[in-house]
């Protein structure tokens, strides 16, 4: 497949639903500038909800799960001095009314800017009665600014 792909209304609602609600508020809610409890991720990620990265691979069951794991990454960097996530790369790809995908580069920093972590991730979302949820994410760590070299080939 080498055509430019073309934005639809749907791509634009899942570009905005990650970006400008989702991202932002889980940025805040890490960095401690939006006051929600651990349950707001609830409105984000589905239950249950798959996940794996560089050392882990597991199905976050109920909802206690998913808060759980959404909680105790946000406390990890807040110890580090979490204060904002940058976005040097994405992609956007919708398969159809029900279901996309987000691919991001995410550059987790301190308020100084110097980094903290940097991820390649895959969201994988799906439209239900209650909106848009992540029903899995795949990360891994990366040192590429743009997701055509983060990934293993």
């Amino acid at each position: 497949m080498n055509g430019l792909r073309v934005p639809s209304p749907i791509h634009d609602e899942v570009t905005c639903w990650f970006f400008e609600d989702y991202l932002h508020t889980w940025i805040g809610v890490g960095a401690g500038t939006i006051a929600l409890e651990p349950e707001f991720i609830l409105d984000y990620w589905a239950v249950p909800m798959h996940y794996s990265a560089d050392q882990t691979n597991q199905w976050l069951l109920d909802a206690s799960a998913v808060v759980r794991f959404s909680e105790q990454t946000h406390v990890r960097l807040r110890g580090q001095g979490y204060a904002s996530t940058a976005v040097p790369d994405h992609e956007v790809t919708v398969y159809n009314g029900g279901g996309a995908a987000i691919e991001v580069i995410l550059s987790r920093c301190r308020a100084d800017e110097s980094e903290i972590e940097r991820h390649a991730a895959h969201f994988e979302l799906a439209r239900g009665q209650a909106g848009w949820r992540m029903v899995g994410i795949q990360s891994a760590r990366a040192a590429a600014d743009s997701l055509n070299t983060a990934w293993l080939r």
